[in-house]
């Protein structure tokens, strides 16, 4: 039996204490596994060894034995554990002790920074090197009191073994060449100093990332699931493909482009384009592209990226009935992962609850994409060294928001160019992601680029014109009685009208008004979740069944507009960006069933959009773009939905705010800045701190790492408000709720995986108002995750502010 003289933590399973040296020992395995991705392991074994060496101190191990009874209250080293939980340091000697025993030459000297940051931050989330106020926060960790590290104590007594791996690890000439290799690799695809050291920058994220995800496993006795049989998915797919039958031209074209990705796949790993209208079947195309890449270069995953604002469940539930045999044998395929059910800030519940993506196939939103890539804490980086070796498809790339272009850019350039994989960005409306400010981080696209071929986009928006676009707005706007007017005249004409507005509280308003003339009208919003989205979706979709159709009118929020396959006969679309018209229009006459579908834009009068800024813009410069095309509609090919007009949007939209992609940033956003700069700046030259630091020092700072990253992170923000999600009370929400309140602490993870379909994701003045009137409830006391008061839950509008539901009555 190992020596129990030093503790880790007690074990989940059966509550007997772990050992410190094998915790140390299986989190180095796993973190020199997950490094190794990107030709790192030594870095990864290290980080492993080191990042718990604190907890040889006496202070932690009188702490650990504390709690779990090994210690009395009236033993001489009995801790009061509430009082002490989260207070003693265990993470600072491991990064001193790496800090102070490397080498001195440049690349010592930075490997040792890279390592001693990781380590200091495994439980914060990673610091600041330099604070925006010029502080050298890591030199000031560095030298951080023997007395509050409990520096010496631990070392003291750290087992030889554990000592010896260390040492034979830091003195190994691999650590520099490991550096080295991948230095040179940044060196070459760097085009100024922002995006290098923005590079350097994001690899020591990477590192952080496999080191958090490794403790994380460890602590809760996991490991890593084995890679997937590519070939076997790729019979099920194609067993699936061969089932479809050809009906008319547009199927016809839908095949080819499938058969253009699955040629495709055959291509070297890099960053690439599929562009294809609307309609086209891109979904399975590119799934069919990921499938074959993935198995011909052995690759560990494939992640779906879609918009924050769409509907996921849909192609997941596609992805998901072509594997349900596998599925059914127990080997999860597809994953979804939408909804954030654990609190902001982690927790010791949260952290072990947290998805890793750990599966084949992950759908996810941009939204826990983005973060996963830049936000704070230990949450969501745990994440980022799934996307080494993966295919990321990236559907409706032209949502990524305007503020994190460059921000993007450089980590896609990072993670196709450092760590092996491949990305797609997928749309009707590919922005020009490729031609912003190259200094600051373009896109770098690989040799020819568009799967399809540049030479068959003209041709294919042409062949799959399926309805015409009408400007429709007038002086002065469209009243709501006007649009249900218009709606109605629709639906006689077309049978079929998909209406899609801007904010929830219109889609509401006009839902209402069409109510009082119709029983053939559905709701859809955000304030739903995605099971009763579902739900209304099918009960949508049989109405528009073509052997059986049935009059229906939706009225939705943008949500519908991407990926959601559906068919109606005209649309009438609230005045936004020509990227989400032209969205909105492939939910028009999508089959090709008829002729010509109508798609109307027309614009709301006293449209308040004070806190919706982004679609404000995207609104004028449609507006400009509306108005050239009516002036000259020959240089457009007279098509609203031609890739000129979109081209011509992009370029009034990029170009006309290039000083908005670097995520500006001021004295508001960031504590102790002065004046005004941007996360780009803060995550790689950091020049303001550096300036600030020589200007009271004198000197230039001697650390490596410059980087403000808790500060960029925290300032971090995909959508202005983040959001929460909240479990409510649809369906199985109830019975999940039931069990998670009773459940033992080992099924809580795949309880909050099912609740992600029954939970709402809602802003900071929605929760606070829901909790104001107490109509949220913690699922457990210190989970940060809450349920919703049934009367607060809509059967047609979804999540309420006010009562609007009966409490049921219960007879037990």
């Amino acid at each position: 039996m190992e020596n129990l003289a030093f503790i880790a933590r007690y074990r989940q399973s059966d509550g007997t204490p772990q050992p410190l040296k094998e915790h140390l020992e299986g989190v180095a395995d796993l973190a020199e596994l997950f490094a190794g991705k990107i030709g790192m392991p030594t870095f990864g074994a290290l980080l492993g060894l080191l990042h718990d060496t604190g907890k040889y101190s006496k202070a932690f191990q009188d702490y650990i034995k504390s709690a779990g009874g090994m210690l009395e209250p009236d033993d001489d080293e009995y801790i009061e554990v509430r009082k002490a939980r989260g207070k003693i340091d265990h993470s600072s000697a491991g990064s001193q002790f790496v800090w102070r025993e490397s080498g001195k030459s440049t690349y010592q000297q930075l490997a040792a920074n890279i390592l001693a940051l990781c380590i200091a931050s495994h439980h914060s989330g990673l610091i600041d090197c330099l604070s925006p106020d010029g502080t050298d926060i890591f030199s000031k960790r560095m030298i951080k009191a023997d007395n509050e590290t409990h520096y010496s104590d631990a070392v003291a007594v750290l087992e030889d073994e554990i000592k010896t791996q260390i040492k034979k690890l830091l003195e190994s000439p691999a650590l520099e060449k490991e550096l080295k290799a991948i230095g040179e690799r940044m060196k070459q695809m760097a085009v100024s100093v922002t995006t290098g050291q923005f590079a350097l920058g994001f690899l020591t994220r990477f590192l952080f990332s496999a080191l958090i995800d490794a403790d994380r496993l460890n602590s809760a006795e996991r490991t890593t699931s084995a890679k997937p049989d590519w070939n076997l998915l790729c019979g099920i797919l194609e067993v699936n493909l061969a089932g479809f039958t050809v009906r008319n031209k547009i199927d016809t074209i839908r095949a080819d482009i499938s058969q253009a990705c699955r040629k495709s796949a055959e291509r070297e790993k890099g960053l690439y384009q599929l562009t294809v209208p609307t309609g086209g079947g891109k979904t399975l195309a590119s799934l069919r592209f990921a499938l074959y890449h993935a198995a011909k270069y052995g690759m560990d995953r494939i992640i779906y990226v879609v918009p924050f604002t769409s509907i996921i469940d849909q192609n997941a539930r596609v992805a998901r009935s072509i594997f349900a045999f596998q599925e059914l044998t127990g080997k999860p395929v597809v994953l979804e992962h939408h909804s954030n059910l654990t609190p902001e800030q982690d927790t010791s519940e949260s952290k072990l609850l947290t998805e890793n993506w750990d599966a084949p196939i992950i759908y996810t939103t941009a939204v826990q994409f983005l973060e996963t890539l830049f936000a704070g804490g230990t949450r969501g980086v745990r994440r980022l060294h799934q996307l080494a070796n993966a295919v990321i498809i990236f559907d409706e790339i032209q949502t990524i928001p305007i503020r994190t272009i460059h921000l993007f850019n450089n980590a896609i350039n990072f993670l196709v160019n450092q760590c092996g994989s491949t990305a797609v960005f997928c749309t009707a409306t590919q922005p020009l992601l490729d031609r912003v400010d190259l200094l600051k981080g373009a896109a770098i696209l690989s040799e020819n680029p568009e799967m399809m071929g540049t030479e068959n986009v003209d041709e294919l928006f042409l062949n799959l014109h399926r309805a015409r676009i009408e400007d429709r707005c007038k002086d002065g706007g469209w009243t709501v009685d006007d649009i249900a007017d218009e709606a109605m005249k629709e639906l006689a004409d077309s049978g079929s009208v998909l209406v899609i507005v801007n904010k929830k509280s219109q889609a509401k308003e006009l839902y209402t008004k069409l109510k009082a003339r119709t029983d053939q009208v559905y709701h859809l919003s955000t304030s739903m979740c995605p099971a009763h989205r579902i739900r209304v979706l099918d009960k949508i979709k049989a109405c528009l069944d073509p052997d059986k159709p049935q009059p229906v009118i939706c009225v939705s929020t943008q949500l519908i507009e991407a990926g959601v396959d559906v068919d109606f006969g005209s649309v009438i679309r609230y005045l936004a960006g020509l990227d989400s018209i032209a969205q909105a229009a492939g939910r028009c006459n999508r089959n090709g069933r008829r002729e010509t579908g109508r798609v109307l834009i027309v614009n709301q009068a006293g449209e308040n959009l004070d806190r919706l800024p982004e679609m404000k813009v995207a609104q004028e410069i449609t507006r400009r773009v509306l108005r050239e095309f009516r002036d000259d509609p020959m240089a457009f090919d007279e098509n609203l939905q031609s890739p000129r007009v979109m081209e011509r949007y992009y370029f009034y939209y990029f170009f006309n705010r290039s000083h908005e992609m670097a995520f500006p940033v001021s004295s508001r956003n960031i504590r102790g800045m002065t004046g005004t700069s941007d996360l780009l700046t803060l995550l790689s030259t950091n020049n303001d701190a550096v300036q600030i630091y020589m200007n009271t020092q004198r000197n230039a700072p001697t650390i490596p790492l410059r980087q403000a990253f808790m500060s960029a992170a925290e300032a971090f923000r995909v959508i202005d408000s983040p959001t929460e999600g909240v479990i409510v009370p649809y369906m199985e929400g109830e019975r999940i709720v039931a069990k998670l309140m009773t459940c033992p602490e080992e099924d809580r993870a795949r309880l909050l995986k099912e609740a992600q379909r029954y939970s709402v994701n809602l802003f900071p003045h929605e929760m606070k108002k829901l909790k104001d009137t107490r109509a949220l409830t913690e699922v457990w006391a210190g989970s940060g995750v809450f349920y919703l008061d049934e009367r607060h839950y809509s059967e047609e509008f979804g999540i309420s502010s006010d009562a609007v539901a009966e409490m049921k009555v219960r007879i037990i």
